[in-house]
């Protein structure tokens, strides 16, 4: 038995180097300001696809990721780590999309990739921590979605088991596919890259990476395996009235800068009595526990 699966990824901001700079006047997150990282919880999901993989010989792991061409570095370091192959969905008209527009514009294109049975992504992307657009995904498209998921256990006979991770502890649940399933943090982290896999795709590219370099262009047509996809609205069918800011109905009213300073210092002597009556303290005000 083999499957077909869909990881959802996302190329995000590193919100460990928000500045100034991070939000445009608009309200929407000034990309270009700040570096670029795989979503955290993506490459949790992605692992669960590629344990699948390694499980059920014959099974296809394909990367939809969407934004501009420099998400393709998303889908590289996915083939670097064992995934099939990738398909960037990048279009003017898809900038400034919230939750809703984005899981409809994903959506539509896991409907152009057609013949899945599983679509597994992060619980949340570090950029907007809403949780959304996984369950959106599974409502557009009518399917049964696990959350929170913590380990895909296995994906036999038309059902898919999955170890849940939620607030009173761990459940296990079967639900049947295909199934949408968001992963995570605490889930398996991915397997790093591999170095072979690393030196047969570090060239794969979406073909408007290498529109302005013939050679390049030449390079990667010859070679099938480094061809990523490349989808814009009119590939997938997509309603421009649902995409990006049109589609939107999310507005940033405003923007604040917050930054956190003490208000009090206090230095503890180096002894365990003084270091147990300062845990005794902060449990007492609830700074921990």
């Amino acid at each position: 038995m083999s499957l077909n699966i869909i990881v959802l990824a996302k190329q995000v901001p590193d919100t460990r180097n928000v500045g100034k700079d991070a939000m445009k006047e608009d309200g929407t997150v000034n990309r270009a300001a700040l570096p670029a990282i795989f979503n955290p919880e993506d490459l949790n999901a992605l692992e669960q696809a590629l344990k699948l993989k390694d499980m059920y010989p014959g099974t296809k792991v394909t990367l939809l990721t969407m934004g501009p061409a420099r998400a393709a570095e998303i889908i590289r370091e996915g083939l670097y780590r064992g995934a099939d192959d990738g398909v960037v969905l990048s279009d003017r008209a898809f900038a400034g999309s919230d939750t809703l527009a984005t899981s409809y514009a994903l959506s539509a294109a896991v409907k152009k990739i057609g013949n899945y049975d599983l679509i597994i992504g992060g619980r949340q992307a570090i950029d907007g921590d809403t949780a959304q657009v996984g369950p959106q995904i599974a409502e557009k498209l009518g399917l049964p979605q696990v959350t929170y998921a913590e380990e895909i256990l296995k994906a036999e006979n038309g059902k898919v088991t999955v170890k849940r991770r939620i607030e009173a502890g761990v459940e296990t649940v079967e639900a049947p596919y295909p199934l949408v399933v968001t992963v995570n943090g605490s889930a398996d982290e991915c397997r790093p890259r591999n170095a072979k896999a690393v030196m047969k795709y570090k060239r794969a590219a979406v073909p408007s990476e290498v529109a302005a370099d013939e050679a390049k262009k030449a390079f990667v047509e010859a070679r099938p395996y480094l061809q990523i996809g490349e989808w814009n609205t009119e590939t997938v069918e997509a309603d421009l009235a649902q995409c990006g800011l049109s589609g939107s109905p999310t507005k940033v009213k405003s923007i604040q800068n917050v930054v956190f300073t003490a208000k009090e210092a206090r230095t503890v002597e180096n002894t365990d009595a003084a270091l147990e009556d300062l845990i005794v303290e902060l449990i007492a005000n609830h700074t921990i526990g």
